[in-house]
């Protein structure tokens, strides 16, 4: 899908997210891609340069895997004059975490550049039960 290089844009990408995966991906994952499409496009509108027209490309891919459904997320923007890196951030700084937490939910996270610009893509592993590293006593 399209959307427009703009705040709007990611509201637009996780609602539509949403709807067409909530019927095939359990809430607990699907909460998890929201949260990183909402990261990846807000990051591209804050950092990067919209491709022609003014807008991102967002898109969503499922594959069959013998352990179950992987899951790819790749939004396309202009690129920027330093690509995304995950960044330390100060405990009262009000950004700076996003990178954080597309590391932390997704199995793993890149970027490929090319003469129109870059794409930052997050994978989904298939689901294998609750993950440790993530587990908050309470």
């Amino acid at each position: 899908m399209v959307v427009p290089h703009h705040g709007t844009g990611a509201r637009l990408a996780r609602h539509r997210l949403a709807a067409e995966l909530a019927p095939i991906v359990p809430a607990s994952r699907l909460a998890d891609l929201v949260a990183v499409l909402a990261e990846l496009v807000g990051n591209a509108v804050r950092h990067a340069d919209p491709l022609p027209g003014g807008v991102i490309r967002v898109s969503w891919r499922l594959g069959a895997s013998p352990d179950g459904q992987r899951i790819l997320l790749r939004v396309t923007d202009g690129g920027a004059g330093a690509g995304p890196k995950i960044r330390a951030a100060d405990p009262e700084a009000a950004d700076g975490r996003g990178l954080h937490i597309v590391s932390g939910l997704a199995s793993r996270w890149g970027v490929e550049r090319d003469g129109l610009g870059q794409s930052v893509w997050a994978e989904f592993d298939p689901v294998a039960g609750p993950r440790p590293d993530l587990v908050v006593a309470g």
